[in-house]
């Protein structure tokens, strides 16, 4: 497995991460716990190296199963987890990034993931209520008590992420980011390389549209919030179709699936960037790790731009009631 560096940071992980969420969240019927804990497993044995989780992602369970999964090689692995929404008895599942709730969180996380200290501690998402000063002033402490390693931050704003920085150094920014979400291409990419931020893109697959495997007549049931996005619709999925064409057009050039092609080129993007796809099976993660080895030349990344620019994406990420709190 090839590494990559986190920006400044000094952050080293594998080239390609793992997104834990949907081993149990948001992504239908939760398999079985064994099999998913022997699936991280098998992810550390084949050089995957970084894990990213949450406490809402359950909530709690996704972080326990990690935890357990991880546990015997924790000095092998680093392992993402996010704070900032109200959980637990009488909350009310909003945003809270109020210093003791960070202070809260990072004791149960700590506990959940079986570990001495979080590796990176993201904000999962800006809290209005909280200047982004106090909340990196309580990051830094908790650093300095040695109970976490390094800070992050997901979905915020090019002005948050600067505000943030200038009180600790924000290691990583997470963002959805893949071909076709191209959003941070304006100015989060930009002000990352500027201030040595890595930059790690979730949903690197489009949750699972960009591999191809996603029939147009497909429907999302329980447990799985594809069904209430705009680009998971009946006529979305449709209308997309060409996305999917594209792929496979340089996938049969570089003799690599939709999703290695897709993973690719977000890794030529930039040498700071890491996706983290996930899955709940073995075959697609040796699939996914496989990208590391599918190469673009300059004229390869150029005959996809201007292919990529001639179509139109239907459907918003996000249903407009949401958008505004994953940053569109």
């Amino acid at each position: 497995m090839k590494t990559r560096k986190l920006g400044n940071s000094g952050l080293e992980v594998s080239a390609i991460g793992f997104g834990c969420m949907g081993l149990n969240y948001h992504r239908g019927p939760a398999p079985d716990r064994a099999e998913m804990i022997a699936l991280l497993r098998s992810a550390v044995e084949r050089g995957v190296t970084f894990f990213d989780t949450a406490e809402v992602y359950g909530p709690f369970t996704n972080e326990e199963l990690v935890g357990e999964a991880l546990e015997p090689f924790r000095d092998r692995v680093t392992i993402a987890t996010k704070f900032g929404f109200d959980l637990g008895p009488g909350a009310t599942g909003g945003l809270n990034s109020r210093p003791e709730r960070i202070r809260e969180m990072v004791e149960q996380s700590l506990r959940r993931l079986r570990v001495h200290a979080i590796d990176l501690l993201y904000q999962h998402r800006v809290d209005p209520e909280v200047p982004i000063e106090e909340v990196a002033g309580t990051v830094k402490e908790l650093i300095a008590a040695g109970k976490v390693k390094h800070f992050g931050m997901s979905e915020p704003a090019v002005e948050t992420v600067r505000r943030a920085h200038a009180v600790l150094p924000v290691a990583a920014v997470e963002s959805e980011y893949s071909l076709w979400w191209r959003e941070p291409e304006k100015a989060m990419l930009p002000a990352c390389e500027e201030l040595g931020i890595g930059f790690v893109p979730y949903s690197p697959l489009g949750r699972g549209y960009l591999t191809g495997k996603i029939a147009q007549t497909a429907t999302f049931g329980v447990n799985d919030n594809r069904g209430n996005l705009p680009r998971f619709t009946p006529e979305a999925l449709k209308s997309n179709r060409p996305v999917i064409d594209l792929l496979e057009d340089m996938g049969r050039k570089k003799d690599a699936t939709p999703a290695q092609i897709a993973l690719t080129w977000l890794l030529a993007q930039k040498p700071w960037i890491v996706p983290i796809p996930g899955t709940i099976k073995i075959s697609r993660l040796e699939e996914n790790i496989a990208a590391i080895w599918v190469q673009f030349t300059p004229e390869d990344l150029g005959h996809i731009d201007a292919a990529f620019s001639a179509l139109t994406v239907q459907g918003d990420r996000y249903p407009k009631a949401i958008a505004e709190h994953a940053g569109r």
